[in-house]
């Protein structure tokens, strides 16, 4: 994808077919980088009015990724967590946009932080978030005591 073209990011269905493209891209990418596609952490059925899915397209509406929203803990929690975030390779400025996106999404639904988990192996997602603003939070969940994973949050 060409810098400065169009990408439009909208609201999906995660069970919907072009959502489980993208998903299933994103398992299959993971496995190869941690040994562990991540497909249990995320519940497509999980859905919740405080949060979302995300899909990315350019102005051909070809797919270009995809991101998730949900609350972090009990429904009513003040921090949201960032589940299943994907840019297909080579689009440039796509994870940027997605991320931009579902912090503002976070913003609207109320949360004043936002968390996720990815593995240490996976070296570009740790530098990604930290050019965004995303440092070292306490672990939380199945992810307490998981040396392979590391947890990030930014204030919003």
């Amino acid at each position: 994808m060409a810098a400065g073209q169009d990408i439009t990011i909208l609201a999906a269905d995660a069970a919907g077919p072009d959502a489980q493209l993208l998903l299933d891209a994103l398992s299959d990418a993971l496995l190869r980088i941690n040994g562990d596609s991540g497909r249990s952490s995320f519940d497509v059925e999980a859905a919740t009015p405080r949060g979302g899915f995300y899909i990315a397209r350019d102005g051909a509406g070809e797919l270009l990724g995809c991101a998730a929203l949900r609350p972090l803990g009990e429904p009513d929690s003040t921090t949201a967590e960032l589940k299943r975030m994907y840019a297909r390779p080579g689009s440039n400025g796509v994870g940027a946009a997605l991320l931009a996106h579902v912090e503002a999404q976070a913003r609207r639904h109320g949360y004043r932080a936002l968390h996720l988990s990815t593995r240490v192996a996976n070296a570009r997602a740790v530098a990604f978030y930290a050019k965004h603003g995303y440092a070292p939070v306490i672990a939380w969940g199945k992810y307490v005591g998981a040396a392979q994973s590391t947890c990030l949050g930014k204030s919003l």
